[in-house]
């Protein structure tokens, strides 16, 4: 049995690509999707016919040019996104552009269209994550979307404030990030860790530890690894997403693998819900969550802004 194989056994297993071939080979559950990846899949030759044709079909569609771009990324995001559904039993997520992280009624309105565009594609509402990035706003918009049935999946996540808040708020998914908190830390003390020193895994366990005490529904999804140490050592979380050349390693090598994560349990207490107060001033305490969580919106946005780029330019 390779690891990949074990893993599944205690964790579902969640493709971080837009890359259909990868997701066929390694028949994840569930996929995400964000601009980075989206970007990255503009150039592969496998999408090519896809992005002629939505391309194509958006000059048809839309007069203004501004409208046009715009629209090109959401239907193109839809589009290998509903090639991606195709190919999985679970859900995939697709990511409001992250220029709107600090609004909430134009985040509604963003998931609304995308949702709608799933819908004109044949692919309804359950079989969709809306993905948002873990500010305050963001949250909120993700309680309202919950609240009509449009589940969602809160990312870039790295404080224990943002997790509680994402708990609060009923969000379908919340994906706290063991990678970048392990950057941030290793960047500022010079340290090497291994995974049960992580502190990005240490991380993620604390969230998981969080969610079974007090059994919230939410599901957690362990997010942005940098080896598969990080992944073993979170075997036993509800969801994990990987990249494809840590899913190859893990398929590649033998061996069984240990559950790390216990259940969720029954709760003998709540805790007092998160005020905006509590939550803006527990996260700014966290100076790596602060940081990372800025320049995770910036990167994002970054690569939403190529993307639209090189979207205008192949529109001619």
């Amino acid at each position: 049995m390779t690891q990949l194989d074990a893993l599944k056994s205690h964790s579902l297993v969640v493709a971080d690509t837009g890359d259909v071939n990868a997701i066929r080979r390694y028949q994840p559950h569930d996929a995400t999707t964000n601009p980075s990846l989206i970007l990255k899949a503009f150039d592969l030759p496998s999408h090519q016919s896809l992005i002629d044709e939505t391309l194509a079909e958006v000059k048809r569609e839309v007069d203004d040019s501004d409208a046009r771009v715009e629209q090109a990324v959401d239907r193109l995001s839809v589009a290998i996104g509903s090639e991606i559904a195709g190919l999985i039993p679970g859900r995939v997520s697709t990511e409001v552009a992250a220029r709107l992280s600090f609004d909430t009624e134009a985040s509604i309105r963003k998931a609304h269209d995308l949702i709608s565009l799933y819908e004109q594609r044949g692919i309804g509402a359950e079989r969709v994550l809306i993905k948002l990035a873990s500010t305050w706003e963001g949250i909120r918009a993700a309680e309202q979307l919950e609240k009509e049935g449009i589940q969602c999946n809160l990312t870039l996540l790295f404080s224990e404030a943002q997790a509680r808040a994402c708990f609060d708020a009923g969000v379908h998914l919340m994906s706290p990030f063991v990678g970048r908190v392990t950057d941030w830390y290793k960047a500022n003390t010079g340290k090497d860790y291994g995974p049960e020193d992580d502190p990005g895994v240490q991380f993620v366990r604390t969230v998981c530890s969080i969610a079974s005490t007090y059994a919230y529904d939410t599901v957690v999804m362990g997010a942005s690894f940098r080896n598969t140490g990080q992944i073993l050592a979170l075997a036993g979380c509800n969801r994990l997403t990987i990249s494809p050349a840590l899913l190859e390693e893990l398929d590649a090598s033998d061996g069984g693998v240990e559950k790390r994560i216990s259940d969720i349990g029954e709760a003998s207490e709540q805790l007092a819900p998160v005020t905006e107060a509590d939550f803006r001033w527990g996260h700014n305490q966290d100076a790596m969550a602060n940081d990372k969580l800025a320049e995770g919106i910036r990167r994002f946005a970054a690569d939403q802004e190529e993307l639209e780029k090189r979207i205008a330019e192949r529109m001619g």
